[in-house]
């Protein structure tokens, strides 16, 4: 398999992202695809062994900047990594494409100048994985459409779905929607709507979830629109940075304090571990015609290797034929 990686992607680019892909290409003996600065990726590429597998560099000179603006991305050189990477996906150079770069870029990019949407998708969802209680949840949208429709909502609940059972092992997905309320007359005009379409569709839909119950394994799959799915994925990593300093914080009040903590660090480093972003690596981007698997800047070599790993168990599941099948009989 080959898997195009984004090397100029990550905030410490392209050390993160060299070391991501050449774990990649050590653990799964597949070729990874360097895209970005030929120089700048062979230089750090000596500071690494690889025991099996291959990495190639596809040279792209420009870069596009993560604070770039819609308008500023799609007037881009067509010699950035992003749009390199995604062209070699669209003429099967390569059967993949990870980056931890500019989730808009990738967006606007992959769905209207590269790889265009799958047949019958409306519109693209951007998704986020969570680890909840030993099993992994998906989120979408949670950015790419602020302002959506009920039938857009279904076709995320059945990306989520598919990829859910293919991707995350989940043999039966179950689909709620997050609303105000669990009741069905809660929500929004477009909840309810949604809601009536998803009740009759064949899919697993449990009705509505509150905000509060979204880390109680009460779903795997969550839809709603991206920009409360946004405001959701953003005050999730705000609310686990605010935890986190205030137990630092706390065990470092005093000398009792400072004892208790050293005792609990193991604890501590196991829940840090099931909630690390890093364990998961990224999420995709669902309803384009390849497999694009997006992820966090701040992600180390570990979550690279990860968000590969996905991108691998996606070409290797033919996710987007699936999803390709369907859309199709969703329509029918």
């Amino acid at each position: 398999m080959r898997i195009a990686l984004d090397a100029m992607g990550t905030d410490r680019r392209p050390l993160s992202d060299v070391a991501g892909g050449v774990l990649a290409a050590n653990e799964f003996g597949d070729t990874i695809v360097l895209v970005g600065d030929q120089a700048r990726i062979e230089a750090e590429l000596k500071n690494h062994e690889i025991s099996a597998g291959y990495v190639e560099i596809l040279h792209a000179p420009a870069e596009i900047a993560m604070d770039a603006k819609p308008t500023e991305v799609l007037k881009a050189a067509p010699n950035s990594s992003i749009h390199v990477a995604l062209n070699a996906v669209k003429t099967g150079e390569v059967d993949a494409f990870v980056t931890m770069g500019n989730t808009g870029a990738v967006h606007a990019i992959a769905t209207l100048k590269t790889l265009r949407r799958i047949p019958g998708v409306k519109r693209p969802g951007l998704s986020a994985l969570f680890p909840v209680n030993n099993h992994r949840m998906i989120f979408l949208d949670v950015g790419a459409n602020t302002d959506v429709k009920p039938e857009w909502v279904q076709q995320f609940a059945l990306m989520g779905s598919i990829y859910a059972q293919l991707v995350l092992n989940c043999p039966q997905p179950r689909i709620a929607l997050l609303s105000n309320g669990a009741e069905a007359t809660k929500g929004n005009l477009l909840i309810r709507e949604a809601a009536d379409m998803l009740r009759r569709s064949k899919m697993n839909f449990v009705g509505n979830v509150e905000p509060v119950q979204l880390m109680s394994s009460v779903a795997d799959v969550i839809v709603m629109d991206g920009f409360v799915g946004n405001i959701v994925l953003k005050m999730f990593e705000a609310t686990a940075h605010y935890v986190a300093t205030l137990i630092r914080q706390e065990f470092r009040n005093d000398a009792f304090s400072m004892v208790g903590g050293a005792l609990a660090k193991p604890a501590f480093n196991r829940i840090r571990r099931q909630v690390d972003t890093s364990e998961i690596g990224g999420a995709p981007l669902l309803g384009v015609n390849g497999v694009v698997i997006i992820g966090h800047g701040q992600n180390s070599a570990i979550g690279i290797k990860n968000a590969i790993k996905q991108a691998r168990k996606a070409v290797q599941e033919n996710v987007i034929g699936a999803i390709r099948s369907g859309i199709k009989q969703e329509s029918q």
